[in-house]
């Protein structure tokens, strides 16, 4: 492989992403141990409410994702001053959406509480904390644009720092918020949406005053409130519509089997919840490893250098897969141990104990998904992966979850069964469709299309 620019080496790429994604996970995490401190129902209110956040956020990653794609392509291809038209474009579409789902939530959190089947005896917990904590959608749009640019211009450190200081500043007024600590007020789950809410727009403020100065241009804000170009949106959207249905398909499937486990129990759904939690501590090097992945192929791509994207993916693939099984083992070890640090119920931790086994089989074959998926996207082959995900993910893990769960009674096994079937199929399916090398032969065919080019610029190529 021909020498790489050093920020877009996976090293290079992996580390900052893998510590911002540690610092997100422990972020979660200090959460969950927060909320266990009221009650397990406080902890199932959480999750799914958190569930619902998810969903509602796939609809402006469809255009920061896209955005993200083409910025790094762009890069590759030296193309800074497009980079930088997009990276504008997303974070005034992104605002809007974020700004519009502010409202929503802040507005209507009863009504919300319902549709998510939340038990009658933690409703008021719900409406309280969707509403505080949802009103901060907005600042969670703009900072995910924020951070997707940053990174796909190989400034990956950027948003790991504002990590830690989101980390710190929310850590302290969890403590604060809830058990009333500096002279605050004791505000329960309510202080926790508070901090939240504050930790994610120190966040944004910050990101965006890292992101003006990203380009070799400085960003103005005269410039980014009159900034609009249909072309560039149009291609944006062309290649993120496909990853926001994949995204939101698994967003609300995962939705859909909380509703599930619901229905099982509060017991379950806690159980779940806890389970989240140290899960993501098992992939989150694998998928820092995915991600930056991601931003090395697109690059590599945009660059025209087809033969070593292909061969960066596998290396990538095998670095991923050694480590999230070494995490998973680990977790299998120290399962007990570190589900007593959340909860003392006895059917919650022999709940989560039952599932340790099960998370060995699950991260290897989501390893190889994550990777494969993030490969094919980076190309612009998003229209397959979204088929894919969507049709396995509604069919095996969510119609399978009902089928094995609850059907016939297998209850969270059952659901869990079907999330690591539905992780394997789509792996093996994204393999076949990488080996194939679609994308990547039609580059080579037609250099004369010039990889990283508009939409605009490539119909005046081909005339």
């Amino acid at each position: 492989m021909k020498s790489l620019d050093r920020k877009f080496t996976l090293w290079a790429l992996a580390w900052p992403i893998f510590m911002e994604l540690f610092l997100q996970t422990l972020l979660g995490t200090v959460d969950t141990l927060s909320v266990s401190q009221i009650s397990d129902g406080a902890v199932a209110v959480v999750g799914l409410s958190n569930h619902l956040f998810s969903a509602m956020m796939t609809l402006f990653m469809v255009v920061a994702s896209g955005a993200g794609i083409l910025i790094a392509q762009r890069i590759g291809s030296q193309r800074e001053e497009d980079a930088r038209s997009l990276a504008m474009l997303s974070l005034k579409v992104c605002g809007v959406i974020g700004l519009v789902l502010s409202v929503f939530l802040y507005t209507q959190p009863g009504l919300i509480a319902q549709w998510l089947n939340v038990p009658e005896a933690l409703i008021p917990l719900a409406e309280s904390y969707i509403a505080i904590a949802g009103a901060g959608m907005v600042f969670t749009a703009l900072s995910a644009v924020l951070g997707t640019a940053l990174r796909s211009t190989g400034n990956t450190k950027a948003p790991m720092v504002v990590g830690v200081v989101i980390n710190i500043v929310h850590v302290a007024l969890n403590y604060a918020f809830i058990f009333g600590a500096f002279g605050f007020p004791e505000w329960g789950l309510a202080g926790v949406a508070v901090s939240t809410l504050v930790s994610k727009l120190l966040g944004t403020a910050i990101l965006y005053f890292i992101f003006i100065e990203a380009f070799h241009r400085r960003i103005g804000w005269k410039e980014l409130a009159r900034y609009w170009d249909r072309s560039l949106l149009k291609e944006v959207l062309h290649i993120g519509w496909p990853l926001g249905i994949n995204m939101s398909a698994w967003v609300l499937t995962q939705l859909v089997i909380y509703v599930f486990l619901a229905t099982l129990g509060v017991k379950e759904l806690a159980a779940k919840t806890y389970m989240n939690t140290l899960e993501s501590f098992c992939f989150t090097l694998g998928y820092a490893v995915a991600l930056a992945l991601q931003i090395q192929v697109a690059h590599l791509f945009g660059a025209g250098r087809t033969r070593d994207a292909y061969k960066a993916t596998y290396k990538a693939l095998w670095i991923g897969l050694a480590v999230v099984t070494v995490n998973a083992l680990l977790l299998f070890s120290l399962g007990r141990q570190l589900l007593g640090i959340f909860t003392d119920d006895a059917q919650v931790i022999a709940i989560g104990i039952s599932l340790l086994g099960l998370n060995l089989i699950l991260q290897p074959g989501k390893m190889l998904n994550m990777a494969l998926t993030n490969a094919l996207n980076a190309v612009g082959d998003t229209r397959y992966t979204m088929v894919i995900s969507f049709v396995c993910m509604w069919l095996v893990a969510t119609g399978g979850s009902y089928v094995l769960g609850l059907h016939w009674g297998w209850g969270i096994v059952g659901v869990y069964i079907c999330m690591i079937a539905d992780e394997y199929i789509r792996g093996i399916l994204c393999l076949y469709r990488w080996r194939g090398q679609k994308y990547l032969r039609q580059a080579e065919a037609e250099p004369a299309l010039g990889v990283g080019l508009s939409a605009r610029e490539q119909e005046l190529v081909q005339a």
